[in-house]
């Protein structure tokens, strides 16, 4: 039986480009949902590079899976890594922006050194893998699909994280001026975003602050890396969808309850 991705791509095995792919979290789920649907992976880390190699590795059983590492952070590795994909594998068709950092800071912290770092690697080094890849993307009949993974809670933030909020807040934006701007080039050519909510909450966490989390859903539970690839795996394989920041939360950005968090 003919593939999904082999109907939409004209080809056995399309190649999925997966940053931030390295730890066992999000990205991760992506890359392993990708491949079980039939797509070779281009799986990329930087300080997690030794597990995502030893990931790419477990992959390659089943499917063509590659370990690329780069810093995000440098404009000049990031367009690197998307050359050195289509060279390996002669072909790009689906790149998920995944790779972020997080940490907490205090509003009154914050420094623009803070911001420049956010930034680069959460904002403009997903532009500038879109970009590239939308370059080779244009050049293929059947163009291609970039996903790129926001936060639900830009439109709800929460103290202590001002510099990744500000730095998120501009996916959805991008996503819809990348959607615009590619398919003017390519028809065949999309791009969505997934707006993850409260999934792999810290263990670390208190349990009174996890039921609080909990508790703000709308489906009284957290979200898994699964939920969040199944997401991508909609806007990716449905081809009538394009210019879209969907929400994967629990009704968490429509919800406002009694002691929100």
């Amino acid at each position: 039986m003919t593939k999904v991705c082999q109907q939409l791509f004209d080809h056995p095995n399309p190649v999925a480009l997966v940053t931030g792919a390295g730890a066992p979290r999000v990205g991760q789920a992506i890359a392993e949902t990708l491949s079980k649907r039939g797509y070779r992976l281009a799986i990329h880390s930087h300080s997690s590079f030794e597990a995502g190699n030893r990931f790419s590795e477990d992959l390659s059983q089943r499917i063509d899976s590659r370990s690329y590492r780069a810093d995000l952070f440098h404009e000049d590795q990031a367009r690197d890594l998307v050359n050195q994909v289509c060279s390996d594998f002669g072909r790009l068709d689906v790149v998920v922006n995944s790779a972020a950092i997080w940490n907490p800071i205090e509003m009154e912290k914050v420094t623009a050194d803070d911001l420049d770092r956010y930034f680069k690697v959460n904002t403009v080094s997903s532009f500038i893998v879109a970009q590239q890849a939308g370059a080779q993307m244009v050049n293929q009949e059947k163009g291609g699909v970039i996903i790129n993974i926001g936060d639900w809670a830009t439109v709800r933030p929460y103290c202590d994280y001002a510099a990744y909020f500000l730095s998120k807040g501009s996916i959805p934006t991008m996503t819809r001026m990348l959607a615009v701007e590619l398919a003017t080039r390519n028809s065949r050519i999309r791009v969505n975003a997934v707006l993850p909510g409260p999934v792999m909450i810290p263990e670390s966490m208190d349990e009174v602050k996890r039921r609080e989390i909990i508790d703000a859903t709308l489906l009284k539970r957290e979200g898994t890396p699964q939920n969040v690839a199944d997401a991508c795996v909609c806007l990716i394989e449905n081809d009538f969808i394009t210019g879209v920041a969907l929400p994967v939360d629990g009704g968490r950005s429509i919800y406002s309850a009694s002691n929100p968090v």
